[in-house]
């Protein structure tokens, strides 16, 4: 006698998304990407400049810590052009840094340089100004008569 066939398998139905719904979805977040990423464009922006700010402010504390430490005159030149910034003593190069290729930022300044002399104080600078810029962001270093700096 021959066995009588078993009868079909049922698969289990599993819950899923209709093709509606994944659309609605991915049009929600599309809206959401677009209203958000403008705020991200304008928040790396803004980190940039400040890191560059930052480290165009170290910079001028090394050259007025390094005239005062070794007793000389010591200069800050800034390549506007270039984004590059540099210490430099009467003995070459302290410091050199690549701030436009390091951040993607612009430089502007009203001077070429600055220059402090072996108290720490601003050697023939009147009110040096330096604008650091990417995208909308800008933020500006000021130097004093008296070599202080603020931004």
């Amino acid at each position: 006698m021959a066995r009588p066939a078993p009868p079909p398998r049922r698969v289990p139905s599993r819950p899923a998304f209709s093709l509606l719904e994944v659309t609605i979805v991915l049009t929600v977040m599309a809206v959401l990407l677009a209203v958000v990423a403008p705020r991200f464009a304008s928040l790396r922006d803004a980190t940039a400049v400040r890191g560059a700010m930052a480290e165009l402010g170290g910079q001028f504390a090394f050259a007025r810590q390094t005239a005062i430490a070794r007793r000389v005159t010591a200069s800050v030149v800034i390549d506007s052009a270039t984004g590059v910034v540099e210490v430099r003593t009467g003995g070459g190069r302290v410091s050199w840094r690549q701030l436009r290729a390091a951040y993607g930022i612009v430089l502007g300044s009203n001077r070429d340089s600055a220059v402090y002399d072996a108290r720490g104080l601003g050697f023939g600078v009147t009110n040096l100004t330096v604008t650091v810029r990417r995208g909308a962001f800008v933020d500006t270093l000021t130097m004093s008569r008296l070599g202080r700096t603020k931004w």
